[in-house]
């Protein structure tokens, strides 16, 4: 027999034989309530309990555990195959023990026989999901404190996808605003050169050089108008930020002095910088064929260093949206205009503002959307005065656009977009698309960090996703070696590039999204607990053991997997099928992480205490081997969902 989720057919049957029990009297007059069952904090009560005796007790007025007892007396464990016996405990509980030489056999022969798809429930009602995700604005290289956003939303399109709905991939390119514009006039200001070296690296010196320039030119402005006024307090303030900002200058004309100097020269030359910049952002809203030409150019650039990368970490999308499109076709204006008719737009001066708590309280929201009552939604403003639009303004197109193509929109974007997405959200509900609203999904997550690292973006003070991914292929390298000197060459390199980017990516996914990674070397690449190496070396130690037993276990008795730990591991392979399901219903990839480490941990302890191909008798061999091979499946399965690749060797 096959199961798609074992687990699931043992709880099945636990819940079956309950219902069945409640149905003698004197349970028919009661009020039954849903059978759950929950896993017991110890395998000394079984492997699954339920607590239905205390609610049905309430109704008769009778002890829990009578009521426990009496409806585990009604129960033949004999009647369900997956099921050894029923008893009562703990003053009430139902705990169920299973049967395992049938849940060994069941759980072990499935993963054997599906494969690459173990695990992997399809849904019984897939539908049409957009992932968007990373969207890192194409001013400079995505650095290690932007890389969660492409880990964490690539591993929920895989596992949605592994869960049987239609998945796209979309890549959200903020074309638009003032840092687009700084980068594309410190660029044209160079006379568009080709990019030296790796494109997104090259952009970003730019963008840094540009920016730092432009702020020690607006600085020395406001320190000169604060000291012609004598207000000293206010020079003194703007002194401060103006030396932080000299001491930048001096680190990039370190770091690129004929970039630097180039620059200098020529942004000295024009009268007012800023002015052109501002006119710059004016010119490409309205769509000026100049401007056009000029930002796409220069994003282009940046995004082709962007997919490099990406697809380093094997990550992909189907659809790359330029935020500008939404403003040249209309859409942005139709938006505005549509939002204008609501009650819920006025005017401050010359800016258009959107009310997004009175959207809030006229459509009694709060309560759905997990605010308190008490907590005032700010005010979100859609046009400035200067006639240009917000990011959040153009989102609001595009967002209608998404949903428009899908029936759940996800956007992972950071904890510190939640206000944006949110007032994004109430927009749509005052547009009257309250269903839409519904399947708009914010994934947020918390920051990466580096211990003794501040980054900032504007300063060029950052660690790049490239650098840190060279990093950890170089220590892989060493690692490989020192374990494996025996390996050709190119097997090293290969299993170490694996190894490496695996480390990365699994370090970014496997805390919980609503917590800071604090990112170290010796936790990232440690073969020893938790960590992708870990558990990929784990993987590649159940394929040597089924290479050197050189056989298929032909006569496995699973009835003799009797040892604490391979009842454990059957366990674990017969529940992965319900992680996954859980991980997939409620947007959760670090269940997963959390499941391979803990699957890992698991067979290093068996593989430590058990001989598997010299095991007597060969029965019992063959049962063990077959065990490892599904904790081979598992882990692999698992790990791919994370986008990590499960080497052979290691």
């Amino acid at each position: 027999m096959i199961a798609e989720n074992p687990f699931a057919e043992f709880r099945g049957q636990c819940e079956e034989a309950i219902r069945r029990a409640l149905e003698a009297e004197p349970y028919r007059e009661t009020s039954i309530p849903a059978v759950t069952l929950d896993t017991p904090p110890s395998p000394r009560f079984g492997q699954l309990s339920s607590s239905i005796s205390f609610e049905i007790a309430k109704q008769l007025k009778r002890p829990p555990y009578e009521v426990a007892e009496d409806i585990v007396r009604r129960i033949d464990a004999a009647h369900y195959p997956l099921m050894e016996r029923v008893e009562a405990a703990g003053g009430g509980y139902i705990n169920f023990y299973a049967h395992f030489p049938s849940l060994s056999a069941l759980a072990i022969e499935s993963a054997r026989a599906l494969d690459e798809q173990y695990g992997y429930v399809r849904s019984k009602q897939p539908v049409r999901v957009i992932v968007e995700h990373t969207s890192v604005n194409p001013i400079h290289p995505i650095h290690i404190g932007q890389a969660r956003n492409p880990v964490l939303g690539d591993s929920i399109a895989r596992i949605l996808e592994a869960r049987g709905h239609q998945v796209a991939r979309h890549y959200y390119i903020d074309d638009m605003g003032r840092q687009t514009a700084i980068i594309a006039y410190g660029y044209e200001r160079l006379g568009r050169p080709r990019p030296q070296g790796k494109p997104d690296h090259f952009i970003g010196i730019i963008y840094t050089i540009t920016s730092c320039i432009l702020e020690i030119r607006r600085l020395k402005g406001e320190l000169e108008r604060a000291k012609a006024v004598e207000d000293w307090e206010r020079a003194l303030r703007i002194q401060r930020e103006l030396d932080d900002w000299v001491s930048v200058a001096a680190e990039l004309r370190e770091r690129a002095p004929q970039l630097y100097d180039r620059l200098l020269d020529s942004i000295n030359k024009d009268e007012d910088p800023e002015a052109y910049v501002s006119d710059l952002i004016r010119r490409y809203e309205r769509g000026e064929e100049h401007a056009k030409r000029l930002i796409r150019e220069v994003c282009e650039h940046c995004l082709e260093g962007f997919r490099e990368t990406l697809s380093r970490m094997g990550i992909s999308f189907d659809s790359w949206d330029w935020e500008s499109v939404f403003v040249w076709n209309g859409d942005v204006d139709r938006v505005l205009e549509r939002l204008r008719r609501t009650p819920y737009v006025y005017r401050v001066g010359g800016v258009l503002e959107f009310d997004a708590e009175r959207v809030a309280q006229n459509h009694n929201l709060k309560g759905r959307l997990g605010l308190r009552e008490d907590y005032e939604i700010p005010s979100l403003t859609l046009v400035r005065a200067d006639g240009t639009t917000l990011y959040t303004t153009r989102d609001i197109p595009y967002s209608l656009w998404k949903l428009g193509r899908a029936d759940k929109v996800i956007n992972v974007i950071g904890m510190e977009q939640s206000l944006a997405q949110l007032q994004l959200k109430l927009a749509l509900y005052a547009l009257g698309y309250a269903d839409q609203a519904e399947n708009l999904i914010h994934f947020a997550y918390n920051l990466v960090r580096f211990p003794g690292f501040r980054m900032s973006s504007r300063r060029g003070r950052y660690i790049t996703l490239d650098e840190v991914l060279d990093e950890a292929v170089s220590r892989a390298y060493e690692e490989v070696s020192k374990r494996s000197p025996h390996l050709p060459e190119e097997e090293k390199r290969e299993i170490s590039n694996l190894v490496g980017i695996g480390a990365v990516k699994y370090a970014l996914v496997e805390v919980d999204p609503t917590k800071p990674v604090v990112f170290t070397w010796d936790r990232v690449l440690s073969f020893e607990r938790n960590s992708s190496p870990y558990i990929q070396y784990s993987h590649a130690r159940a394929c040597s053991i089924l290479r050197k037993a050189a056989r298929s276990p032909e006569r496995p008795d699973y009835a003799l997997l009797r040892e604490g730990v391979e009842r454990e591991l059957v366990l674990m392979i017969a529940r992965f099928p319900e992680i996954f399901v859980e991980a997939a219903e409620n947007l959760k990839p670090n269940l997963i992480a959390e499941f391979a480490n803990a699957l890992a941990d698991k067979f290093n302890t068996f593989y430590a205490a058990l001989p598997v191909v010299r095991a007597e008798p060969r029965e019992l061999s063959d049962a063990r081997l077959a065990l490892v091979d599904a904790v081979r499946i598992v882990l692999r399965n698992a790990l791919r969902l994370l986008g990590i690749e499960a080497p052979q060797r290691m």
